[in-house]
């Protein structure tokens, strides 16, 4: 290639030998001596991976994502790993590919023997450090902060006039915004309920979700549907009709339930108790924060009534507060936290010094730090007191 530094071959005393090096034996050993070409060259730096890796690094399946203010991450297709230098006790030598040079050896115990071709392989570089790969959770945060900036709302649909793109995110923009593989970005942006609209990812908006789930499920009641059994070729048209598009009903019912096939191949959508459940409930607490009395029964009251609500649906959704006598229940969403453990606990801490464990579990449930478990989570962000085995522990902030 033009302008490329040519380090191999072995003419003008240039070969590397690396070859020579790689196939040495057990107890072998080779001789060396300096490249002409070697120096610095802060162009090359060592990368120490996995041998699991290599097909992803060697045909070109990973990519080097961050910006100025942001650590140096690697993604391949499914993972991603913080990229760290790491000094070295040892010399690490840099062996460029090429033929070895050669040199005449004699042997001391007989002087009369021919010359011996000894194969020296030339060093480029020494390199003090080396970098390597540290498997570490996607940043997902900015990938939040992105969709929320410009919310779908069905209005959207109805203005003549074209809207400004700006905000706006298409799957490549966030390939190169966001520090995670491809897989943890498509995983991403299912937790987030995000949807693919015009070309551009987007979350619906909140109050557009609400209304659509109550036509649905109104629908259900005017055309005798079964819950457990939308057809979504019925289901589609009188939405539609009722100006909600094909795309949009398609995703609430992703949201809200499961699809599965009928023997005629048509889809069927089932809706998940839990989900409608949680939707009504959070719509409830908007009012604030309520008596746990009062809230249950117009939470009740207002589910569909093939549907049974239970306060194990709303464990990282809401806070229970015991206020003299009474007790209070108030929305605190596990999903508006961020995902990095440090900033995760920070906020717990900051909305209550003292958890206990069955109310802090929920919170935490979802942090995912390779190698380190939820204990360990604890161990390193939070201090436990329990002045006997019959309390139950609480954790605070160190």
């Amino acid at each position: 290639m033009e302008g490329q530094q040519e380090w191999g071959g072995g003419g003008g005393g240039g070969g590397g030998g690396a070859e020579s090096v790689l196939s040495l034996g057990p107890g072998s050993s080779i001789s060396i001596r300096y490249h002409p070409l070697f120096g610095v060259h802060d162009d090359l730096l060592l990368l120490e991976t996995d041998e699991a890796l290599l097909p992803d690094i060697l045909n070109n399946r990973v990519s080097i994502r961050g910006h100025k203010d942001e650590d140096a991450l690697l993604c391949t297709p499914s993972a991603t790993y913080i990229m760290k230098f790491v000094g070295t006790s040892n010399s690490v030598y840099l062996i460029p590919p090429g033929k070895p040079n050669h040199k005449d050896t004699f042997s001391d115990s007989e002087p009369n023997t021919s010359a011996i071709q000894e194969a020296v392989s030339s060093v480029l570089k020494v390199a003090p450090n080396i970098m390597e790969l540290v498997l570490v959770a996607p940043r997902l945060d900015k990938l939040k902060a992105l969709l929320n900036e410009k919310h779908y709302t069905l209005n959207e649909d109805l203005e003549v006039e074209s809207l400004s793109n700006h905000g706006l995110y298409k799957w490549q923009d966030l390939l190169e915004q966001i520090q995670a593989s491809e897989q943890e970005l498509r995983d991403g942006l299912k937790s987030l309920s995000a949807v693919e609209i015009d070309g551009f990812w987007r979350i619906i908006d909140e109050k557009t979700m609400e209304e659509m789930l109550y036509m649905l499920l109104n629908n259900s009641i005017l055309h005798e549907w079964q819950l457990n059994a939308l057809k979504e070729d019925e289901v589609i048209p009188v939405m539609e009709a009722d100006g909600y598009p094909s795309r949009i009903t398609r995703h609430c019912l992703d949201t809200f339930g499961s699809m599965t096939e009928s023997s005629s191949g048509s889809k069927l959508w089932s809706l998940d108790e839990k989900r409608v459940c949680v939707c009504f409930a959070l719509k409830t607490l908007k009012e604030g924060m309520m008596k746990l009395e009062s809230f249950l029964h117009k939470w009740k009251h207002g589910i569909p009534p093939a549907m049974c609500t239970d306060l194990k649906m709303l464990e990282g959704e809401v806070l229970f507060e015991k206020l003299g006598i009474e007790t209070w229940i108030r929305a605190f969403r596990v999903s508006a936290l961020p995902s990095s453990p440090a900033e995760r606990f920070a906020s717990l801490f900051k909305e209550r010094p003292k958890w206990e464990w069955k109310d802090l579990e929920p919170y935490i449930r979802d942090l995912r730090v390779p190698g380190l478990s939820s204990e360990g989570l604890l161990i390193k962000y939070t201090r436990r007191t329990q002045p006997s085995a019959e309390v139950e522990p609480i954790f605070s902030a160190k």
